[in-house]
């Protein structure tokens, strides 16, 4: 009888020593992928008469949604219900600041900064990475796992101060993109949350005072949704628009017509990929037509043509001006 209590003590022990070096074993390996796995991104983002100009926002905030833990939206003072349109949405994620616009900053869309950077300061102290996108932009679904892969991976090297993207301008109508070198660009769109980096120019990229950003690049697009709209619509945003650099004389001369020309371009391609699928239900629902006639295209210097030449065929864009310094 001794012997088998001693026996079984024996194992007992055995069994007990065991499961804790398991248990031990377990929590080391939840602490590590915790350590990994542990990051904050907040999207930002700003908007003004996204309904009046037909803007896809709410494509554009929910193309991105699912990497972010919070989303700041700036949503300035409208002619339409975009605050409501952006209420609708019904993310708990989702943070709205309502902003004014500075009407008097007409030059070189410095508004358009002001804004970004509006957003941009509305977000948590505690996020790594701030995730920017524009009110005419979506991200593919296809290409959020790199995009989430490259933040985890660069999170903790502070040399990398954003992610840069490839960019492709969608022109006319959903079928057709810009391709020629002076449309096609990468952009800096997801930054560190470091206050010391700031909206540049017309927001059209960042800067730590003054000096561009050391990125990585991340082979994921950003589709451009800016220049497909009704011809009627796309006037009215593009004369609101001008107005963030020019006077009304300069608007009303150059700019004012009664519906916008898309046959005044000099270079498209037909588009074979696929859109983001927040995109399908606006794509359905386009009700005007355009065929780009490349005969009738705007012609351009020979030195341009050459230029393009070069780019289209190659790849390699000559003279190209970079937003960022790539490490």
């Amino acid at each position: 009888m001794r012997i088998t209590r001693i026996f079984y003590s024996h194992h007992s022990h055995k069994f007990v020593f065991w499961h804790y070096v398991q248990l031990l074993f377990t929590a080391c390996c939840l602490l590590f992928l915790c350590k990994f796995d542990l990051m904050k991104v907040s999207g930002f983002t700003f908007v003004r008469n996204g309904v009046k100009y037909d803007y896809p926002i709410v494509e554009a905030i929910k193309s991105i949604l699912s990497v972010c833990d919070e989303f700041i939206v700036a949503v300035g003072n409208s002619d339409d219900d975009t605050l409501g349109l952006i209420k609708f949405i019904g993310s708990p994620k989702i943070k709205i600041i309502e902003t004014i616009w500075d009407d008097t900053l007409r030059e070189g869309g410095r508004v358009l900064a002001v804004e970004t950077d509006k957003a941009y300061h509305a977000i948590s102290p505690d996020s790594d990475w701030a995730f920017y996108i524009q009110a005419d932009e979506v991200f593919h679904e296809d290409d959020l796992p790199k995009i989430k892969e490259a933040m985890l991976k660069y999170k903790d090297d502070k040399r990398v101060q954003g992610l840069v993207f490839n960019h492709i301008n969608f022109y006319g109508t959903f079928d057709y993109y810009a391709d020629s070198r002076k449309w096609n660009k990468k952009e800096v769109r997801v930054i560190r949350n470091d206050k010391s980096i700031s909206s540049w120019k017309d927001a059209m990229s960042f800067r730590q005072e003054g000096k561009k950003l050391k990125v990585k690049f991340v082979d994921a697009l950003i589709y451009h949704y800016g220049w497909v709209k009704s011809p009627l619509a796309q006037q009215k945003k593009r004369e609101s628009f001008n107005k963030l650099w020019h006077d009304d004389e300069f608007v009303k001369k150059n700019i004012e017509a009664p519906e916008f020309d898309y046959s005044k371009i000099d270079s498209l391609a037909t588009f074979h990929g696929s859109h983001p699928s927040v995109m399908h239900e606006r794509i359905a629902r386009q009700n005007w037509k355009f065929e780009f006639d490349k005969s009738k295209a705007m012609k351009t210097s020979l030195r341009l043509r050459i230029l393009n030449y070069i780019y289209q065929k190659t790849g390699i864009h000559i003279g190209e001006f970079k937003n960022y310094i790539r490490i």
